[in-house]
């Protein structure tokens, strides 16, 4: 398998050498370099090409946020996830509308780190459990669909809506997998085809379009 290459972007250096440390003991994960600010993370991120980039929001010089935009439009084919202490709303929906992959916040487990960097590997958005409650909550109202998302509704197989279900639940590739008693590339076949028929870019976007637009049911909050 090949080493996930990841870039650490944070100022505060303890914190970023105890995960460069706590990465390092992960023979599928190779530490490329590390970044104190938005604006050096710019620069090594050309240099050292990573596929991920793990970045705090509140930095000096050029903070997180910024950066994402700036990243998003240089080098598109970075996966960037956000992980910071902030749980602040307005900080998670600017990530994630400035094309943010994922938001974690620092106080996860290390296997949950190390969990959800491969969940990135298979294509999947990691947000902790209780940001994601708050995408949901955010994009609860009704939305003005385009006729072609509309049409595209009309377009979802039974088992896309079952997999769209998982998918506004929170659940992994390999979760969606053996709930619905499918394959991991079944399940990735049906996201793709999901994704088309919605007009949407990712799976965090394609949960926010079902919960809108009544696809699915609401998940409670115990689920």
């Amino acid at each position: 398998m090949e080493s996930l290459r990841v870039l650490l972007v944070d100022d505060h250096v303890l914190f970023r050498k105890g995960i460069a440390s706590l990465l390092a003991a992960n023979q599928n994960i190779t530490v490329v370099g590390e970044a104190g600010d938005g604006i050096e993370a710019v620069r090594i991120a050309h240099e050292t090409l990573p596929n991920i980039i793990l970045m705090d929001i509140n930095m000096p010089k050029r903070g997180g946020l910024e950066t994402v935009k700036i990243m998003r439009q240089e080098m598109p084919e970075l996966d960037i996830v956000m992980l910071t202490v902030s749980d602040d709303d307005d900080d998670l929906f600017e990530a994630i509308k400035s094309g943010a992959k994922g938001y974690l916040l620092k106080n996860l487990e290390p296997q949950q780190l190390f969990d959800m960097l491969e969940g990135i590997r298979q294509g999947e958005a990691p947000i902790s459990g209780s940001m994601a409650d708050k995408i949901l909550q955010e994009f609860k109202q009704p939305l003005h669909t385009s006729p072609d998302q509309t049409d595209a509704v009309d377009e979802l197989t039974p088992r896309e809506i079952e997999v769209l279900e998982e998918v506004v639940k929170g659940a992994t590739n390999k979760e969606i997998s053996a709930i619905l008693h499918i394959t991991e590339n079944t399940v990735k076949i049906h996201l793709r085809n999901i994704l088309d028929k919605l007009h949407v870019c990712n799976r965090v976007q394609a949960a926010v379009h079902a919960v809108r637009e009544g696809l699915v049911d609401e998940p409670l909050p115990d689920e």
